[in-house]
């Protein structure tokens, strides 16, 4: 890894000297705009608006515009005359639970090295707050840019978030927060019961970017001028539940790989969710039984007596010369 910032944590008056390096990499597959013709790459110049000119890297500035339209131009100079005290030193303000920290306002994450023969006032710094279990919140300037941040402890280096200012947090304005949505206690406790099935230790190591794995196997396919293979159909297990209690009752029996869901739970939603006419009509069933009785001895009655009558028709027949049956079949 590459130090992309030098300096020194400001710790009451003890001052550890550190490196700081980005603590995350991006995995994304990148990709350059070319022709497709032939695969040339798409380059494009720095060109004035004003004059038309190209303009070299070198001769590049800052512009501000304002309100009215006019640009302020600001030079590197400007800027390394600002009096940004955590230019160069990451101040320590505060101590805090981290609890108290909306994640919301974290940005990125670093690691920090002790520099030189800092490494002891390192390790203090470290074990105080392992031992305090808090948190540091501090100040720092990373490309004229100066940060909240947060200083804690993982695998046993100190590792700074740099975070939002306050203001720079939006507020969520939907008008769904003015209604009044109510939820069904029932609801409430069979989507109580699918995160209860679902809960587990989280392990990052289990899941896979999907996407990535795909485009990589699309690239090597290209590559290589073999098939590419396409992604399984996943089968439709038909139409959209519009039933919310349906939804979640099937989505606690997946989760618990086809059982059933709590019992409990089970059952009180299926007393609340039945019709105030439905428990008479558990009784409907008895009455039919009782009415179908008749019916079938009336059934095996006629039966009865159309095998009788079919015996003395086949009897009576059999009596009969058999020219005469013949004459009759003709």
């Amino acid at each position: 890894m590459r130090s992309i910032w030098r300096g020194a944590v400001s710790f009451g008056l003890v001052s550890i000297g550190v490196k700081l390096y980005s603590a995350t990499e991006d995995k994304d597959i990148r990709f350059h705009q070319v022709h497709a013709a032939d695969g040339g790459r798409v380059k494009y110049k720095r060109v004035c608006s004003i004059d038309g000119e190209e303009v070299e890297y070198s001769d590049i500035a800052k512009g501000y515009e304002l309100p009215d339209g006019q640009v302020v131009i600001l030079t590197d100079e400007d800027f390394d005359e600002l009096p940004l005290t955590t230019r160069r030193e990451i101040e320590v303000l505060e101590f805090v639970d981290q609890d108290e920290i909306d994640p919301i306002m974290f940005e990125k994450s670093y690691y920090l090295e002790p520099d030189g023969p800092a490494a002891r006032p390192y390790v203090l710094l470290r074990d105080a707050l392992e031992n305090a279990g808090q948190v540091a919140i501090t100040k720092i300037a990373i490309r004229q840019r100066e940060s909240l941040a947060v200083l804690r402890v993982r695998d046993g280096v100190l590792v700074m978030h740099t975070m939002r200012w306050p203001d720079e947090i939006r507020r969520p304005d939907f008008a769904f927060l003015d209604e009044d949505i109510a939820v069904r206690p029932q609801e409430l406790t069979m989507a109580e019961a699918l995160i209860g099935s679902m809960t587990s230790e989280f392990d990052p190591g289990q899941f896979t970017d999907d996407y990535r794995e795909a485009m990589t196997a699309l690239l090597e396919a290209k590559q290589s001028g073999g098939d590419v293979a396409q992604p399984p159909e996943v089968a439709d297990d038909g139409a959209a539940v519009v039933d919310l209690m349906s939804a979640l009752r099937r989505s606690v029996e997946r989760a618990k790989g086809g059982a059933a869901a709590d019992d409990d739970a089970d059952d009180s939603t299926a007393e609340d969710d039945a019709p105030a006419t439905k428990a008479p009509a558990k009784r409907a069933p008895a009455k039919k039984a009782a009415a179908e009785k008749p019916a079938k001895k009336a059934a095996a009655k006629k039966a009865t007596a159309t095998k009788t009558t079919a015996a003395k028709k086949t009897s009576a027949g059999a009596d009969k010369p058999p020219a005469k049956r013949a004459r009759r079949s003709a």
